[in-house]
């Protein structure tokens, strides 16, 4: 072998570990006692970007590492595909509702883009499925690397099918889109991002989504400082179904806590 030939395969071989190492992080083994408190089995990744270098914490990797149903965390990328494509132009335009009664009383009347992700509202996002047809969803999934990028199997295909996200996953999306550079105009991006907000405080924004599939549960989003964001996806089993989904956010909230990233509750 000549030298150009041994430089250009160190080189190769120098890329191939560095793509398929994956994420440098640190675990967090004491986590656990949030997730053993709260009886549940489950992982947690956190990205702080308020210092650098950024800091990538996990509680339990392999679970992090491995793809689940995205439930309704994928209203996040949904909500873009349906602006980029035309069938909504802005937070205002009313999405008629159907008429047809559903268990959940917030989503049994007209919605916009806001009330649709404030409540989950499934019927909506099953209307830009619709109306964007497979192709445009595996389109729009594989522009953006999201997951297997699958609409097979039952519908919605983000929640009862085969699409499926790992955490790192996950966070890698809201990162792209905190920062505008996901492959979409800015101001949808900046829509999208103002609609998710749940919470904020004199000097802090909290923006996130809430999933379940009926046997995972998903937390995901970011908390902004004046130094920089703060990225997190919760994911965990909800054998108890109803009765796990309120342990999403406290466990998540309980994490957060821990690393100075959201605020104590005030005092009562």
């Amino acid at each position: 072998m000549n030298r150009r030939s041994f430089v250009l395969s160190a080189l190769a071989a120098g890329f191939f570990q560095t793509t398929v190492a994956g994420p440098q992080f640190q675990e967090m083994a004491e986590w656990s006692r949030f997730f053993i408190e709260a009886d549940v089995q489950g992982s947690i990744v956190v990205l702080d970007a308020r210092d650098k270098p950024e800091t990538t914490y996990v509680y339990n990797a392999s679970r992090s590492h491995q793809r689940y149903s995205p439930a309704s965390t994928f209203k996040i990328p949904h909500s873009l595909f349906a602006l980029d494509a035309g069938l909504l132009r802005d937070e205002f335009q009313v999405i008629p509702w159907d008429g047809v009664k559903r268990p959940t009383q917030a989503w049994n009347v007209d919605q916009d883009l806001r009330s649709a992700m404030r409540n989950s509202t499934v019927w909506v996002y099953e209307r830009f499925a619709k109306e964007l047809g497979d192709a445009r969803e595996t389109a729009y999934m594989r522009k953006i690397g999201y997951g297997n990028a699958v609409t097979t199997g039952d519908k919605p295909f983000w929640v009862e099918g085969d699409l499926a996200i790992s955490s790192f996953e996950q966070i890698a999306l809201l990162q792209r889109l905190y920062r505008n550079q996901l492959p979409f105009q800015v101001e949808h991006q900046r829509l999208v991002k103002d609609v998710l907000i749940n919470e904020a405080g004199p000097n802090w924004i909290l923006r996130a989504k809430t999933g379940w599939s009926g046997k995972i549960g998903w937390w995901v989003g970011w908390v902004e400082w004046p130094g920089g964001p703060v990225f997190f996806v919760l994911n965990m089993d909800t054998p108890n179904r109803l009765g796990d989904l309120a342990k999403r956010q406290s466990i998540t909230r309980n994490v957060l806590r821990s690393l100075n990233a959201l605020p104590l509750p005030p005092i009562p």
